[in-house]
């Protein structure tokens, strides 16, 4: 598999640099979602469009049998890309910093490797929408694609993700939890604005601020088990607009990951009890918590199956092991119906240093999307044979 993979390298190569030229956020990957849909009717796949909005799913097989599903997603980010290269973006602002474009690439390559195979059961190919946010409901792409029935079912389900860290020719599979739950919180701390020189005459909630933010910074050190896997972070603080006027509210924004559900819920709570400070100080606020994903959790049968791939594929060496993330996945939603796992693709060049995801410069080398698609195809195919 790997051997036809590569002999079919400038394919997948060709489609990653045209989705990298024209990147496109959420849920509007229209041209993306049309280039995918053209390129398997080119293959002579059946493909099903304006699933989960702007999906695309892609059906290989009779359907006589068992299923095994393949998910990639297709959107990108809001990132002027910074590499300088005869593909980088050509839409302002917009990037495939966290290499979907690559995913999308890859499944296709795949796609046309399982279209010359000969197999009981079918293999649905899943371009997915908007991982990277949610719509004006708080959904993202995985949970609209379900609900559209791209699951229905599914026996196994399986994805890759790029990874800067690891060198090409390696990838990185574990059983368990190996991606955490992720919320945001949103809150306005109000107080009551007045002039710099009377700061006795308002309340000031700059002031009001600066206790909360050091009581939300102590949560997973003071309020968490040490050995519950936890992040409390702010992203955004913001608030006043001259340096002699206190203004009315300051406004900060965070995001909290967990592994374990319990540890979840402790730390929304203590947001809003960090939070009640600015009320004991003549303050007040208002809290917004915005539920993400759940952990993802890969099944140890599936990893199996990937792990023994990769093996035969790529050498005993081609197994590596992955550091821990408190990075989140939607991919977890659909692990939640059909035991599935996503396994990590290096795609580093040997030798070079790291890349690393949602930055500007992050790109991938190239040599590592045959190794994709060959693995993709070849667990799916396996994974035919074991349900």
């Amino acid at each position: 598999m790997l051997a036809q993979a590569r002999e079919i390298k400038p394919f997948i190569v060709q489609l990653r640099r045209a989705i990298h030229r024209r990147p496109e956020l959420g849920f509007d990957v229209y041209a993306t979602a049309a280039l995918v849909a053209r390129t398997l009717g080119e293959l002579g796949i059946e493909a099903q469009t304006g699933v989960g909005k702007t999906g695309v799913v892609g059906y290989v097989g009779d359907g006589d049998g068992p299923v095994v599903a393949i998910r990639a997603d297709m959107d990108a980010l809001p990132i002027l890309e910074a590499n300088e290269v005869e593909y980088r973006s050509e839409v302002a602002g917009k990037m495939h910093a966290c290499g979907h474009d690559a995913h999308t690439a890859m499944l296709l390559g795949a796609a046309r490797l399982l279209k010359q195979a000969s197999f009981r059961g079918q293999i649905r190919l899943l371009f997915q929408p908007s991982e990277e946010v949610f719509d004006e409901e708080g959904i993202s792409g995985a949970p609209r694609m379900i609900a559209d029935g791209a699951l229905q079912g599914v026996d196994r389900v399986i994805a890759l993700h790029v990874d800067g860290q690891l060198e090409v020719g390696q990838i990185g599979v574990e059983a368990g939890k190996v991606a955490a739950a992720v919320d945001t919180f949103k809150a306005h701390l109000l107080g009551r604005g007045g002039h710099g020189a009377r700061p006795h005459k308002a309340v000031d909630p700059l002031w009001l601020t600066a206790q909360v933010l050091n009581a939300l910074y102590a949560v997973p050190s003071r309020r968490l088990d040490p050995f519950a896997p936890n992040v409390l972070s702010l992203g955004i603080v913001r608030g006043g607009t001259a340096e002699n006027v206190i203004p009315e509210s300051v406004y900060i924004e965070g995001t909290l990951r967990s592994m374990d559900a319990d540890v979840r819920e402790t730390l929304i709570a203590e947001v809003g009890r960090c939070l009640e400070i600015a009320r004991a100080l003549g303050g007040d606020y208002r809290l917004e918590v915005v539920r993400g994903y759940p952990p993802m959790f890969n099944d140890a049968g599936v990893c199996d199956v990937i792990a023994r791939a990769g093996r035969d594929l790529l050498g005993e060496q081609g197994l590596a092991p992955r550091e821990p993330t408190m990075g989140a996945e939607d991919f977890s939603y659909m692990t939640q119906l059909a035991p599935g796992a996503m396994f990590r693709l290096g795609t580093r060049t040997p030798g070079a240093a790291p890349r690393f995801v949602h930055t500007p410069d992050f790109n991938i080398d190239e040599d590592a999307l045959p190794i994709g698609s060959a693995l993709l195809a070849e667990t799916a195919l396996r994974l035919l044979r074991s349900v």
